[in-house]
């Protein structure tokens, strides 16, 4: 959380009230991983807080704007992500490496942020443009990138992918995003989780190159 914090009357917030603000973000958070999101109420949230409903309204008109302001911190948090293909090289053992590190990357973000991600995509399905902006610019710190990195393998003699590039970066990205959001299920489909990143890893250095790895 940066900037001016201000209170739902437009009051700007102390440190003792941005504490506040904060520890009511926190610990919905952390009902976001223990509880459906639509069963979360204020009243819990301000207990688990150790404070009152009233002072949760103080800084949000609702739980839904609070959850929106956890997305943003998450979208913050995205912008990382690029680092792990702007500039990357994707030739011989290096684009092996730079695919391995992708994958866990971005596996690893799905997972400390898993809570917030399924809300964003539940509100995302159901058509609510603020989530489907928040996706995208989640899934867009590592597209948009990606894509670039596709066109430039186009100038190094690879083939003409089939599709286009930003499509192919899109679809690998949310490949990612959709396995790690269910390894349960994969698992009791024979899929072992240690055999998951490899062939993550194998899909996203195809689609990226064109050409198998180096062994």
């Amino acid at each position: 959380m940066t900037g001016k914090v201000t209170t739902v009357d437009g009051r700007v917030a102390g440190r003792r009230g941005q504490a506040t603000r904060q520890k009511l973000l926190d610990c919905l958070g952390k009902m976001l991983s223990s509880s459906p999101y639509r069963d979360v109420k204020v009243i819990d949230v301000a207990r688990k807080a150790g404070t009152s409903p009233a002072t949760f309204y103080q800084y949000f008109p609702d739980v839904e704007a609070a959850v929106l302001e956890i997305a943003e911190d998450t979208v913050r948090d995205s912008a990382a992500l690029s680092e792990l293909v702007a500039g990357r090289s994707w030739t011989g053992k290096a684009g092996k490496e730079t695919a391995d590190k992708l994958v866990d990357g971005l596996l690893g973000f799905w997972r400390k942020h898993d809570a917030i991600l399924r809300v964003i995509d539940l509100g995302a399905a159901e058509g609510d443009r603020r989530f489907v902006r928040i996706r995208t610019r989640v899934q867009g710190a590592v597209v948009k990138p990606l894509t670039e990195s596709i066109e430039s393998q186009l100038g190094r003699g690879r083939a003409k992918p089939p599709a286009s590039p930003a499509a192919l970066a899109g679809s690998l990205v949310t490949m990612l995003a959709a396995v790690s959001a269910q390894p349960k299920s994969l698992q009791a489909l024979g899929a072992k989780q240690s055999e998951l990143k490899p062939a993550l890893s194998l899909l996203v250095y195809l689609g990226v190159t064109g050409r198998k790895p180096a062994k």
